[in-house]
């Protein structure tokens, strides 16, 4: 689990997990992370998810880079859920 500092964000270098969901009534990846308070974003796809995330996550840790900025680890873990029927009729057309 990532350390939390003072002010409820990641320490300097702590992977940072957000998890990526797919809203199907949305049709939109909803992104958040419980290691990053705050951290909310959505978009149309991956890729867009993906160019937000930098951005926000800058947005939310500024206060507290060093003068010489630090990287921070981000894994983003992606997931959705459908229903496949089988045996219908429309499998044999």
């Amino acid at each position: 689990m990532t350390e939390i500092a003072a002010g409820g964000t990641p320490k300097t270098g702590h992977l940072i997990v957000v998890r990526a969901t797919w809203d199907i009534e949305a049709s939109v990846w909803t992104a958040e992370s419980s290691d990053l308070p705050g951290l909310v974003a959505e978009a149309a796809s991956l890729d867009e998810l993906d160019a937000k995330l930098p951005g926000l996550i800058r947005d939310l840790l500024e206060d507290d880079a060093a003068a010489e900025g630090y990287d921070v680890p981000v894994e983003v873990i992606a997931s959705f859920s459908k229903r496949i029927r089988i045996g219908s009729a429309e499998e044999a057309a």
